[in-house]
């Protein structure tokens, strides 16, 4: 069974467009396809380089509000970018989690030029979550909410 999902689309808005916004936490809710993302706790207005990290407030049916701390793991001006989140504090969740360690997975955008537009690969991979119980939750999100988002991701990077 496959440990990641991977969605491409080309949209009409430019590399540097759709970079800005992804690498600007405090913007992410406007393009959540699954509704997850709630808002910026703390991090920078627009991450630079891989090591920045930022805490996104988030909400599912299962935990209910909790907290994602993200590293970025990826970051190529304007052709890639890539975050690994992790539940934040990583032992504050215990109620709820048991003992799962809720990390391994990370998110990955992956932009090419494409005539006027851009080709967007969003690649969502769970292959390095250590914890068996945890990996039990994959896929959270769908292809279709992948698709969703970069929709979503074009419109507002206009």
């Amino acid at each position: 069974m496959s440990e990641q999902q991977t969605v491409t689309k080309t949209v009409d808005a430019s590399p540097e467009q759709i970079f800005d916004l992804l690498s600007r936490p405090e913007r992410h809710t406007e393009f959540d396809g699954a509704g997850m993302l709630q808002g910026l706790d703390s991090g920078p207005d627009k991450v630079s380089k891989s090591g920045d990290e930022f805490v996104m407030n988030m909400t599912n049916d299962a935990l209910g509000p909790y907290q994602m701390k993200n590293e970025v793991t990826s970051f190529e001006e304007n052709r890639e970018i890539g975050w690994a989140p992790t539940i934040h504090p990583i032992d504050g969740y215990t109620d709820k989690l048991g003992d799962v360690k809720a990390t391994g997975h990370t998110w990955t955008w992956k932009l090419e030029p494409a005539g006027s537009g851009t080709q967007v690969t969003q690649v969502y991979d769970w292959s390095g979550v250590q914890d068996e119980n945890f990996k039990g939750f994959f896929p959270m999100v769908t292809e279709e909410q992948m698709t969703e988002t970069i929709d979503k991701v074009a419109n507002a990077a206009k």
